[in-house]
Formats: C-alpha cells, structure tokens, sequence
C-alpha cells in the first residue's frame, strides 16, 4: 500500500507550520505500507496542481492531508470538505475569495474516507488528544480536502483521502498566551498511529 502524506509551508507570516515538520519525521516504511511525503504551497492554484501531479506519478492508495489550525487544541480528524472558498486571510499568492464556490456544479460537501473512529480510539489508548472535527474552515486547507475528496470519487475511485488537522507548535505560541500548542513528537506519533490503522 502506497499512503501520500502532505503538509503546507508555513503561512500567515508565520516562519514554521507543524504540518511540514511531521513529514520529515515519518519513515519510509510502516508496517507494509510506503510513505511518500510532499510539501504542499499554501495557495489554492498551487496546492490542488502540485497534488494531481504527484498523485498521477505516484497513484497512492491513500492521500492524508495535514494542515495547521492555530488555536485548537486537539488533534482533529476532519469529517467532510464543503464547497467553499471564503478566505479571511490571503493565501500565500495574494489570493483572498470570499463566498465562491471551489467547483461551481460540485457536490456541495464530501465526506472523507478514512476509518476515523478507530484513528480516535487508538489516539485514546495512546493519550494522545484527538477528535473528530466537523469543519475544516474556509481557507485552503478546506480546499484541499474538498479537492481531494472529489476527484477521488470521479478520477481516482480506488483512492481514499482524509484531511488532518493539528494544533500549533509551542514554539509558535511564544507571543500568543492562552493558544493551545502540542510537541512536534506527539503529532508524529499520531500520524503514524493513523497510518497504522488504515
């Protein structure tokens, strides 16, 4: 089983983003399943473009998205990607659409197909904070989880997708009391639990 892990570069004038840190921390191998990794830019254009080209070169059986969500305090397995773009600050290409749809004839929402009940069980069992979250936003990480979750069901039908949301890094909350945080070792062990699981 071949499983594409991705993570964004770090936006919002921000000099780290946690979802790209994880990548460079999993192996190459988990159990018998590949671990292939890809930086993805956080701009609507870029990300969905760099995704289709790895994912026709690759043909991964398995796409997990990871994106940072400042201020939450679990870890968070998104259920569904809407159909919208409504961004309240600019992606890192200048681009700020507010109340577009991302497919003007798509499916107003799409579920996410990994197994995230036992992903959440097994996080229990490991003391690890998680849950499963019923929104991934407006921004671009909704877009991509969106994306993903269609064009596997109409170009990629044997191909599941899920989308990850993690807390910030400690270090990024220096300058920002009261935001939740969580080590980078911690989210690293939860993907690799997640991944064990699929």
């Amino acid at each position: 089983m071949k499983v594409l892990v991705t993570g964004f570069e770090p936006f919002n004038n921000e000099s780290i983003n946690p979802s790209l840190e994880i990548l460079n921390k999993l192996p190459d191998y988990i159990g018998d399943k590949e671990i292939l990794v890809a930086k993805l830019p956080t701009s609507i254009e870029g990300s969905l473009q760099a995704l289709l080209t790895i994912i026709s070169v690759q043909k991964p059986d398995v796409v997990i998205n990871i994106g940072q969500a400042m201020g939450r305090s679990h870890i968070c397995l998104e259920r569904i990607g809407i159909n919208i773009k409504d961004f309240t600050i600019a992606d890192n290409d200048g681009n700020m659409p507010k109340n577009e749809k991302i497919l003007e004839n798509g499916a107003d929402g799409y579920f996410t197909t990994l197994p995230n009940e036992k992903i959440i069980k097994r996080w229990r069992e490991n003391k690890i904070p998680g849950k499963i979250s019923n929104t991934a936003g407006s921004y671009v990480c909704n877009f991509v989880c969106y994306s993903m979750c269609h064009f596997s069901r109409n170009k990629f039908p044997n191909m599941r997708t899920g989308f990850v949301h993690v807390p910030a890094l400690p270090q990024q909350c220096l300058d920002k009391p009261g935001t939740a945080s969580m080590s980078l070792e911690i989210m690293v062990k939860a993907i690799k639990i997640l991944i064990e699981e699929l």
